[in-house]
């Protein structure tokens, strides 16, 4: 478990890359591991975290293991092409994984993101500017905006 200024984080890591960051409170198992290589990758995640919140860091440079379907994994690397700083409408990001009507299917798959913050699901709103939704919560997505520059509408 990392603090954070967002709140307690928690990050779950396998042999080939970061799994999860859950908000402590809502954290369903343990964090640990045994595995020498997934405790280097919990360290790094840890460190790069930490100089993001620190505004010392933009992007992430991390072995990432990310588990969900063909669509779910194409909408969260599409997410990890929105620049820091920037947002993107559902409806942008739908056409950048080739499925431009499938706005809901985006929203579902980025309600669906085990490691937000890293891949930045924060980054995207909806059409008319409002927030849309966010799975950690939509205090957190306000202040993940605010940390990166960007105003966020109510």
């Amino acid at each position: 478990m990392i603090d954070s200024p967002v709140g307690h984080l928690v990050l779950r890591a396998s042999s080939t890359g970061l799994v999860s960051i859950d908000l402590a409170d809502v954290a369903q198992a343990s964090a640990g591991s045994d595995e020498p290589m997934a405790m280097r990758i919990l360290d790094d995640a840890a460190r790069q975290l930490g100089e993001y919140f620190a505004h010392r860091r933009t992007d992430f440079d991390l072995p990432l293991d990310l588990r969900g379907t063909d669509f779910q994994r194409a909408a969260w690397h599409a997410l990890m092409r929105i620049p820091y700083g920037t947002t993107v409408s559902y409806a942008e990001q739908a056409a950048m994984v080739g499925a431009p009507r499938a706005t809901r299917a985006i929203g579902s798959a980025n309600g669906r993101n085990p490691i937000p913050i890293i891949v930045p699901c924060h980054r995207v709103i909806a059409r008319d500017g409002s927030l849309g939704g966010y799975s950690l919560g939509l205090d957190m997505k306000r202040a993940l905006l605010a940390l990166e520059g960007v105003s966020a509408a109510a």
